[in-house]
C-alpha cells in the first residue's frame, strides 16, 4: 500500500516476455483498470513485484503481451472502487501463472487480450 502512495511514477518495464530470461518468476500480476463510471475505458495496466538488489520489493509495469507470453490468467480476485467526486470507476484483479497450459496463445478467455484478430 505505501507503494501506491501518490505520487509515484511508473514505467512500462522493457523486461523480455520470458519471466526466465527477465531473472522474476513473480506468483502473481495485479492489473488496475481505471474507467468513468457508466463510461470508456480510460486505462488498463499490470504490475508485477519483485526483489530489489537491497532485498526490498517493488512494483514494475508490465505490458499485456507480457502476461499472455508468461502465461498469466485471471483468478476469480477483485476489488472495485468508485470515486463518486470524479466520477471514477477502479477495478483491481489478480492475474496468476497458469501450471496447467504450457501454450503460449490465447486458448481460455480469462487470459488478457487488448486486440483479437479472428
Amino acid at each position: 500500500m505505501s507503494w501506491a502512495s501518490f505520487p509515484k511514477d511508473s514505467t512500462i518495464s522493457d523486461m523480455p516476455s520470458d519471466t526466465a530470461e527477465s531473472g522474476i518468476s513473480p506468483p502473481y500480476v495485479v492489473q488496475l483498470v481505471k474507467q468513468v463510471n457508466y463510461g470508456p475505458l480510460e486505462s488498463k495496466r499490470y504490475f508485477v513485484c519483485r526483489q530489489t538488489n537491497q532485498g526490498n520489493e517493488q512494483f514494475v509495469e508490465v505490458t499485456e503481451q507480457w502476461l499472455i507470453d508468461g502465461n498469466f490468467e485471471k483468478v476469480n480476485a477483485y476489488k472495485n472502487f468508485k470515486c463518486a467526486v470524479h466520477n471514477k470507476f477502479f477495478e483491481v484483479n489478480v492475474y496468476q501463472k497458469n501450471a496447467i497450459n504450457a501454450h503460449h496463445w490465447r486458448a481460455n478467455i480469462a487470459r488478457p487480450a487488448g486486440e483479437i484478430d479472428l
